[in-house]
């Protein structure tokens, strides 16, 4: 209903900014549709209307599903982080300054 609502009010608002305007062949129509999204932006109609269809939609839904979901990510992301810290890291490599002796082949 909240999205529904938004639409028809951004409709009517635009069906009146353009009868407020004359039409002629000459009229740049990108100043004409800058124009018209500045008046809409301005009016603050799209930021209200956002904020019911987030009310409406997805604060209903935020503790059972989404929560829910977080929770378990962040779990699983702390489970894995301890898992790293438990394992022992292997022992460094021991650094040979001096290159290996070359065998020496009998044969």
């Amino acid at each position: 209903p909240a999205y529904q609502n938004l639409r028809q009010k951004v409709d009517n608002f635009v069906s009146t900014h353009l009868d407020k305007q004359e039409w002629n062949p000459a009229m740049n129509k990108n100043q004409l549709r800058n124009g018209l999204r500045q008046s809409v932006i301005q009016s603050g109609m799209l930021e209200a209307g956002v904020d019911r269809i987030i009310s409406q939609v997805v604060d209903p839904k935020l503790n059972h599903i989404f929560r829910p979901q977080i929770e378990r990510a962040i779990h699983e992301f702390l489970a894995a982080q301890k898992k790293e810290d438990s394992v022992p890291a292997p022992p460094p490599e021991p650094e040979n300054k001096d290159p290996p002796a070359p065998s020496q082949d009998a044969s």
